[in-house]
């Protein structure tokens, strides 16, 4: 398999299909990633898109970094942080619900039902995490980096990403336990 330097190296000598090659790679994870930060599929995409314009432009200007993977989520999640600061941004609102629904569609009602009602109790308990360890479960959970790349991408030393997953998970553990204990005492389950 080709490396990620070696499709960067190959872009930088020109060949265009490299870099198509590796947004292919890459399109998927940081566009999931961008919609479970921002919750918004037009913001999420856009940014996506931007975080790959600026890496071919560090590749044009021959700065290509060193870990590019981490480097893009840096990217990615401060053109959140840029976006969230923003005016535009305190005057919309976004809900839970406007996370779109992946649905298995060999799955019967029950399941697909049971299957969305626990990830939206997931996502729930992430809200209530803070940012860095929901950033930090985001990025190991779900888009399989590295703990290493994750304190690049977060620009945090690793001791500290160790320490916010930990009490992260911890807390996510409990907060989901708790959910359950009140869908059992309410009859859910």
């Amino acid at each position: 398999m080709v490396t990620d330097e070696e499709l960067i190296q190959s872009y930088k000598q020109g060949n265009m299909g490299a870099f198509e090659a590796f947004v292919h790679r890459y399109h998927s994870s940081l566009l999931g990633f961008l919609l479970r930060t921002v919750k918004d599929p037009t913001k999420a995409e856009d940014f996506t898109q931007e975080t790959f314009i600026r890496l071919m432009k560090q590749v044009k200007r021959d700065e290509v970094p060193k870990q590019i993977k981490p480097w893009m989520y840096r990217v990615a999640l401060n053109l959140c942080r840029d976006y969230w600061r923003s005016s535009r941004y305190r005057s919309e609102r976004y809900d839970l619900e406007s996370i779109p629904d992946l649905t298995d569609t060999n799955s019967s009602v029950v399941e697909i039902y049971e299957k969305l009602e626990d990830r939206k109790q997931i996502i729930a308990a992430l809200e209530q995490l803070s940012e860095d360890q929901r950033h930090i479960i985001i990025l190991r959970f779900y888009q399989e980096l590295k703990l290493q790349e994750i304190a690049e991408a977060l620009e945090m030393p690793l001791s500290t990403v160790k320490t916010n997953l930990y009490k992260g998970l911890k807390m996510l553990k409990s907060l989901l336990s708790k959910g359950k204990e009140g869908a059992i005492y309410e009859g859910k389950f």
